[in-house]
């Protein structure tokens, strides 16, 4: 491969000896010799173990780094620094071992004897080939914490290549208490470990017997996010440390094709509010069943190219080497150290290109089908369990990769330096165990009912002094597009949009909290990240559709976190949807979609909590109460148009508190009319005195949190539900109800079966999937959910003729047949 750059540049950018010109190539393999020849501690480790092999490039880059850490004090010696690196290769081998034992074999050996037939698993399975490749990965992450005296956060957004994670963090007892619990350095450990991994097996009570998974999942230790879902990590990682902290983000090559995340990095960092972020994309080139489009495009070499353009300096890596990963990972944080340093001296900052590493590897390195399609799943050729060449295949590998029992512990014991390093384990670093402070919950400035407020612009407000009172929390506001628009001019003046180079005159700083770019993941895992901080994301309801993977990525590990007696300690995150549904009715119809709330009514209730606030005192209220919770995901769908207010600020805090409220309470009611939604409510607070002027009793109820009223599925959201006593309290089974709803009807009345008597005695107006460009009066209409329609809604239901309520020409617009106009010529604002 040949490249452009200096001799200086070249050596960072190549990530092995074979990547350089000849005669750098034959400069740096006779340093490396000179070295060898020298020092016997460096010959120790640079002869590699297994599979695992320093090239000469590698080597003088080690050298370097032990030589800079002896020289800071850091390590008392460069023995020392030498035999924690030779120690992480066993390590690094024997995960490799364990990583094709937990896919192929049920039975493990320490003695590393050959398996026979009945060793092994009946229906293999496992993501293997990036397994291990991320072995070499973690265990550098594993080599530089133990080189330097830091604990690292670690995030790897390949969940699905958690068997590497789990086999070093075994074998290095970093374990979590329910892995601690059944796994062990033993064979019948080891066994049931490899035997667990993909059981399938189910508790009675319905959760997995086994605590490990297919992907990262609450058991790992020192987890943050799944990884199922490609491309977030990506998104979240430079948000995530605060100033002092350190992780390292591993990412993959495929998911560089799912979310280009990588790319904002740059955009984002700075040296005066972000930790040290490490993003090493490991590069094997490949996906499930193909070469990744990187691998199409050019490789390595277009890849660099491609980081260059994005504000990156590529740094190239042996992915097949942990020792090249944790030069990779110190020399990364060196750049963005001397960046913090230089702004906290010269007061501003230096802007270099944040290094980025790249660590190239045949996908499956160390084991038969390396570098294949094959790799990715099952790499031998056919099951050991029956197919003789296959078995004979993974007994040689595992030769190569096995190490001594008693060379494993020592090699483990080399490692284990946290005692003397006074550093927590890798499984509690600062990010896992994220505890964040109560913060100061200022009091709402209530408004007076009858008051036109926009519910946003309150919203707004509180939210500033929020901040006013939490001065000490990082702020990351997640915003796609528009925040004056929707009336968040107070958050926008403080925080400011986070850009490179602000405009003259415009709300933008090189520093700002407002993190905007017209991708809705890429701006809602700006705040998921921040975990160590306050957040808010705003965005058009129609378009949240486009979070929802990020969100319920979020909210389902936030949620096994729980279960797993580790309940995440970080605010509680609100994702504001406003220019909603009904508001949008100016737009097209690709602008008037409800699914997200939809989708997330059908998520754990106790994991996500959606509100509709009624007015601007009910905004506050529900902010107020996301800001006092931990671990969980509020949807707030929030007009930002001024509306009446409707609430004093007893019945906004009590319909928080209960999720709906009386706003009439009739003792002989014959009806129910139940509103969720600001606009709903307008329309059935009509619908209601209409009733009400013909003699007909009804309650009007507004349902601000309907998931709170729905049939628990579990033990934890009974805990969030209602019981049956308290959902009595407002709906009295057998009397007829309507819903006028924010959403569609039919997912509404899914969720709450627990409030639907049947079709002869409920019935549910909303979205019906009409639209266009019209007004709000107008998209009402066009889904048959005005005041108009509930009336007809309660004359089928109580059998009475809505032709007694309703003039003739209201019955005939509300039947069709003639233009609707009459019904919002404030015939019923009596």
């Amino acid at each position: 491969m040949i490249y452009d750059e200096t001799p200086e540049e070249l050596v960072l950018a190549c990530g092995t000896s074979e990547e350089l010109d000849a005669p750098l190539r034959r400069r740096i393999e006779a340093e490396a010799a000179d070295r060898r020849a020298k020092n016997s501690d460096f010959a120790y480790w640079a002869a590699g173990y297994g599979a695992i092999v320093h090239d000469a490039l590698t080597q003088v880059r080690i050298h370097a780094l032990i030589g800079t850490l002896t020289g800071q004090g850091i390590l008392p010696d460069a023995a020392t620094g030498y035999r924690r690196l030779a120690a992480a290769d066993r390590v690094a081998s024997a995960a490799m071992w364990l990583v094709v034992h937990m896919t192929y074999a049920q039975t493990v050996r320490l003695d590393g004897r050959p398996l026979n037939a009945d060793d092994f698993k009946l229906h293999p399975e496992g993501h293997t080939g990036g397994s291990l490749n991320m072995v070499p990965a973690y265990a550098g992450y594993l080599a530089i914490n133990a080189l330097t005296g830091h604990t690292r956060a670690w995030l790897m957004g390949q969940g699905h290549c958690v068997a590497a994670v789990d086999a070093l963090n075994l074998l290095t007892a970093n374990m979590t208490p329910e892995h601690a619990g059944r796994y062990g350095l033993d064979d019948q450990r080891l066994s049931d470990f490899v035997g667990d991994f993909y059981s399938y097996g189910v508790s009675c009570d319905g959760y997995p017997t086994s605590p490990l998974g297919s992907h990262v999942n609450a058991f790992t230790a020192g987890s943050l996010q799944e990884g199922g879902y490609l491309g977030f990590a990506e998104l979240h990682y430079v948000h995530a440390p605060l100033p002092g902290e350190r992780l390292v983000a591993f990412l993959s090559d495929g998911a560089f094709e799912e979310q280009r995340g990588s790319d904002w990095a740059p955009r984002w960092w700075r040296p005066q509010d972000c930790g040290l972020v490490a993003p090493i994309m490991v590069l094997n080139g490949r996906r499930i069943e193909q070469r990744s489009q990187i691998a199409q495009e050019g490789g390595e070499r277009w890849l660099h190219t491609h980081l260059r353009l994005n504000g990156f300096q590529p740094i190239g890596l042996d992915g097949r080497d942990p020792a090249s990963i944790a030069w990779g990972i110190h020399a990364i944080e060196l750049r963005e150290q001397t960046r913090i340093d230089a702004c906290a001296s010269a007061g501003f900052d230096t802007g270099a290109p944040l290094r980025y590493g790249v660590a190239q590897a045949p996908k499956g390195y160390g084991f038969p089908g390396a570098g294949s399609n094959r790799a990715h799943n099952l790499p031998l050729p056919g099951n050991p369990s029956s197919d003789e060449d296959s078995r004979n295949q993974f007994n040689l590998a595992c030769k190569t990769l096995h190490v001594a029992e008693p060379e494993l512990r020592d090699a483990i014991s080399a490692l284990a330096t946290h005692r003397q390093q006074r550093r927590p384990m890798e499984r509690d670093h600062a990010l896992a165990t994220r505890q964040i402070h109560p913060p100061i919950s200022p009091g709402p400035q209530w408004r007076a009912p009858g008051e036109s407020v926009s519910p946003m612009s309150a919203l707004d407000e509180y939210f500033v002094a929020t901040l006013a009172a939490n001065p000490g929390l990082r702020v990351r506001v997640g915003n796609p597009d528009e925040l004056r628009s929707n009336r968040l001019d107070r958050t926008l003046d403080l925080l400011k949009h986070r850009v490179q180079s602000p405009e003259p005159g415009v709300a933008e700083s090189h520093v700002g909290s407002v993190i905007t770019a017209l991708n809705e993941e890429a701006v809602v895992c700006a705040a998921l990240a921040n975990k160590g901080g306050i957040n808010l994301v705003v965005t058009y309801e129609a378009f949240a559709a486009k979070m929802l993977g990020a969100l319920r990525q979020e909210l389902t590990f936030a949620r096994q976190l729980r279960h797993a007696g580790r309940a995440p300690g970080w605010l509680s995150v609100p994702i504001v949807l406003t220019s909603h549904t009904w508001e949008n009715a100016k737009n097209e119809q690709s602008h008037q979609d409800p699914t997200v709330v939809e989708a997330l009514m059908g998520e754990m209730q106790d994991s996500v909590r959606i509100v509709f606030p009624a007015d601007a005192n009910s905004a506050c209220a529900a902010l107020q109460t996301v800001y006092t919770d931990r671990g969980r995901l509020f949807a707030l769908v929030v007009p930002k148009r001024e509306l009446p207010v409707v609430l004093e600020a007893e019945q906004a805090m009590a319909l928080q508190h209960d999720g709906a409220i009386f706003l009439a309470n009739a003792v002989d009611a014959e009806i129910d009319v139940v509103a969720t939604g600001a606009y709903q409510l307008a329309a059935a607070r009509k619908a209601w005195r209409r009733l009400g002027s013909h003699g007909i009793a009804a309650n009007l109820i507004y349902l601000a949190e309907p998931g709170r009223f729905r049939t628990p599925r579990d033990e934890e959201e009974a805990e969030y539900v209602h019981d049956d006593e308290a959902v009595g309290r407002w709906f009295a089974p057998g009397r007829p109800r309507i819903f006028l709803t924010h959403t569609r009807p039919e997912p509404f009345l899914g969720a709450l079966r627990r409030l639907d008597d049947g079709p002869g005695l409920t019935a549910a107006l909303g979205y019906r999937n009409r639209g266009g460009t019209l007004d709000v009066d107008g998209l009402m209409f066009a889904n048959r959910c005005t005041w108009a329609h509930v009336l007809l809604a309660a004359a089928t239901l109580l059998k009475r003729s809505a032709g007694a309520w309703l003039t003739s020409e209201e019955y005939d617009a509300a039947l069709g047949r003639r233009a609707p106009a009459v019904l919002w010529q404030g015939a019923c604002d009596e």
